[in-house]
């Protein structure tokens, strides 16, 4: 279905589109993938190695957006409906409970984010077998059906509702009604829970062109190649202005509206967003789509500068098609190949390496639970060596470039989320910069199921030093979140 050809035949420059893309790398923007279509024709395609065409990326809250449509289907079926009270679905979990607000909340009311939002305790850390429960333990904070505030465990047990009804879980329903049929791939997956249902609020993982896919079928209003495969008021209605989500007039790209989990964009388009930057960004006017995969987090900068950039250089200039320029579309078409998952820059020389590398320095107490530290250097690239809780370990690291491999530490989660699995590792990309003389920077880019980021600064003082790390993930990379001083060892 989907065909590539230039940006010009579907009425944007290719100046226009490269310069799209250089305003994202230019503003450090850690992009792993981007997709461009107009109707069903991609004038734009880039993947940030190791990212590629087939890369199953994690989704995060963009997976909140397949659940509206399961729910849309199970009312098509007649299982439920939009004034169903939300808590008739949980009998095992609400017997004996008291609590009006919550006993007032209804379906509408958890697709909106119009929810009780309980005062529940973090499942990420509380140790819970079943996520599920834990939702009604704590007392609601909200009277239904008022206001918008972001309930994401209100958006998981909709999936846990879904896979009530249907006896199977929410993404292989979704594959069994239509995603099978539009060419989704069949090895996307979703991220579990404990307790065992989809950790349906976020983590669905498939591939930009099978978000491209899902984009497009709620756009066509649940039609694909011609044939229906859904209702389509539903679809209208969830990606319509539902509740007002901006209690500030200072939001420049969140505050638009919100449907049935789905934002509202400017120019009454709509949008699937998940946590890190990843994007499903529709524009009916102009048919125009945008999928970026991406992990920003801790960027509190970058979603307004891919608002202004799409919409100033793409969607607001998109017209009727324009004479082919083959001079700017081989340089986009170059520009699209070839790059990598965006590193630190090289940084200044330091002569103080060479004083630096077989240096060991003991620190103190501190969060991390690191007792020593090492550098080697050669060639391009480096080698930290510590010691924490876990033992000795290795972290290899290149100046200006990415090296990638496994982080070091080890029982992390993996299909089933807080659930630590013994040995297991994830994926990452390293890479160093000298800041100043005597100051060290490394990032380390966690591009796993999970994804995180976390930034290590050694300052370097005569023989002593202070380390800092800050981590960016949820639920993980804890082990590297805090601030240590030290010298050398004698």
């Amino acid at each position: 279905m989907l065909q590539k050809v230039s940006p010009e035949s579907v009425g944007i420059s290719s100046e226009k589109v490269l310069k799209f893309i250089k305003t994202l790398e230019n503003n450090r923007l850690h992009t792993h993938s981007l997709l461009l279509t107009r109707g069903d024709k991609i004038f734009c395609e880039k993947y940030y190695a190791p990212f590629d065409e087939n890369f199953k990326h994690r989704m995060y809250s963009v997976s909140k957006s397949f659940v509206s449509v399961a729910i849309g289907l199970l009312i098509e079926d007649g299982k439920l409906s939009l004034e169903d009270k939300f808590i008739s679905f949980f009998p095992e979990y609400t017997e004996g409970m008291n609590d009006p607000w919550f006993e007032e909340m209804t379906i509408r009311n958890a697709l909106t984010m119009s929810t009780c939002t309980p005062a529940m305790p973090d499942w990420f850390t509380c140790g819970t077998k079943d996520r599920t429960e834990i939702y009604f333990q704590g007392r609601a904070t909200m009277i239904p059906g008022t206001r918008f505030q972001y309930d994401s465990p209100g958006s998981y047990m909709l999936g846990v509702i879904v896979e009530k009804l249907t006896g199977k879980p929410f993404l292989e329903f979704l594959q069994e009604r239509f995603l099978n049929a539009i060419g989704f791939s069949a090895d996307a997956y979703c991220v579990q829970c404990p307790g065992g249902h989809s950790f349906a609020d976020s983590g669905v993982i498939c591939t930009a062109r099978d978000l491209w896919r899902f984009a497009r079928f709620v756009m066509n209003g649940g039609t694909w190649n011609g044939v229906r495969y859904m209702n389509e008021a539903y679809l209208r209605e969830a990606t319509a202005f539902q509740v007002a989500n901006n209690s500030r007039d200072m939001d420049h790209y969140g505050g638009y509206g919100y449907g049935y989990q789905i934002w509202k964009t400017p120019r009454d388009g709509f949008a699937f967003i998940g946590m890190g930057d990843q994007f499903a960004i529709c524009d009916p006017e102009t048919d125009t789509i945008l999928i970026l995969n991406s992990d920003n987090q801790g960027d509190p900068f970058s979603r307004s500068v891919l608002y202004q950039a799409l919409y100033g250089l793409i969607v607001e200039e998109m017209g009727e098609p324009l004479p082919e320029n083959e001079a700017a579309l081989r340089a986009l078409r170059a520009h699209e190949q070839g790059d990598t998952l965006r590193a630190l820059p090289r940084g200044c020389d330091s002569s103080f390496a060479k004083e630096l590398a077989g240096r060991t320095y003991r620190l103190g107490e501190n969060n991390m639970h690191i007792s020593w530290f090492r550098f080697e250097f050669e060639g391009d690239g480096g080698v930290l060596h510590y010691e924490n809780a876990q033992g000795v370990k290795v972290l290899p690291f290149g100046f200006g470039h990415n090296v990638f491999g496994k982080f070091p530490e080890e029982g992390y989660a993996d299909l089933v989320a807080t659930v630590g699995v013994p040995g297991h590792r994830y994926d990452c990309a390293v890479s160093a910069e000298w800041q100043e003389e005597k100051k060290l920077h490394l990032c380390v880019q966690i591009i796993d199921k999970y994804f995180g980021n976390c930034n290590m600064v050694f300052s370097f003082k005569d023989d002593r030093v202070v380390v800092m790390m800050q981590k960016v993930a949820e639920a993980f990379l804890n082990e590297y979140q805090g601030t240590a001083f030290g010298t050398v060892a004698r």
